[in-house]
């Protein structure tokens, strides 16, 4: 009788040893953001909402404080399937934005989350990376980036290349002059312009994201975007865009699948709590895209609460 129960316990040690390396080996990438986000809240709900899928193992890496020498900051990208950027900040050294470019060109994945689209406005690779992005100006920072290099100081603009949004059933590349901009946080319509992707298949039409921000005129080199959802803001609030502006979309880069998530505002003044991060659209589409962009396919099923066009849904 020992030996039969022995004999179970190695097996199911077994067993259970070989679905921990079935898992998807992700690794979330944080540790500095401007002075407009909070990076411990943020990241805290990324980890949260990764880890209660299930299906994900996930290590947390967080880089030295924004001021602090960037050289000892080199990840082993090559052990993990995909990264989750949610770092604004300092560059990293040139050693280390060459292999992280190398790992994506040569087929890692990558999901960016909200801040991290504001982030490396000076970083040519990570613009044709990640398609378009906001901001980037030394002043959103705290100590400011680059003190001694002025050429560095401007936030994007038009000379970064186009800004994107939706219109007639299809992108605009807009050359007109300008930056980033966006309203104050609120509840805002998204809505799904790819049904046939695999991270949207199966999602209604247009839902309501909380209490978040409508991410508005992105510019950057603008090639090989597909978006896969769109938002509008309520057009009665300061700097609300007249365009339906992209929020989630992937960018062709090499071998790589590239996903840019703008959704998940944690303000300064907020933590993990926030709303726009505990809200059930915002998870499904991290959980989905994460899974997306490590293996090309998506096995996970549609919740329950997923909000809806009339209603909210947050955890």
């Amino acid at each position: 009788m020992m030996t039969t129960l022995l004999f179970f316990a190695v097996i199911t040690s077994l067993g259970a040893s070989n679905l921990a390396d079935e898992k998807i080996k992700v690794m979330l990438v944080t540790g500095q953001s401007n002075k407009y986000h909070n990076w411990e809240g943020a990241s805290a709900a990324i980890r949260q909402h990764l880890d209660a899928a299930g299906i994900f193992s996930v290590d947390t890496v967080v880089a030295p404080p924004l001021g602090e020498n960037m050289e000892s900051f080199a990840p082993k990208w090559s052990d993990y399937q995909v990264v989750v950027l949610d770092y604004d900040g300092a560059e990293w050294s040139q050693s280390t934005k060459a292999s992280f470019v190398d790992y994506v060109k040569g087929g890692g994945g990558l999901v960016t989350v909200h801040a991290a689209n504001n982030s490396f406005a000076y970083w040519p690779e990570f613009l044709d990376m990640t398609g378009i992005g906001g901001w980037g100006g030394a002043g959103l920072y705290d100590p400011i980036l680059n003190p001694d290099d002025p050429s560095r100081e401007r936030s994007r603009d038009e000379s970064w290349g186009p800004r994107v949004y939706w219109e007639d059933g299809g992108i605009v590349h807009d050359d007109s002059p300008g930056g980033a901009y966006h309203p104050p946080r609120h509840d805002f319509l998204v809505t799904i312009r790819d049904h046939n992707h695999p991270i949207t298949r199966g999602l209604p039409e247009t839902w309501l994201q909380a209490n978040d921000e409508v991410y508005s005129g992105l510019r950057g080199p603008a090639k090989g975007i597909n978006i896969l959802a769109t938002g509008f803001a309520d057009p009665t609030l300061r700097n609300a865009s007249p365009h339906h502006e992209p929020l989630l979309f992937t960018i062709d880069y090499g071998q790589g699948r590239v996903l840019q998530n703008t959704l998940g505002h944690v303000g300064a003044d907020q933590d993990a709590n926030a709303p726009a991060v505990q809200n059930v659209g915002f998870i499904v589409i991290l959980q989905r895209g994460v899974e997306w962009a490590a293996t090309g396919k998506v096995t996970q099923s549609l919740p329950d609460d997923f909000p809806t066009a009339y209603h909210t849904s947050v955890r």
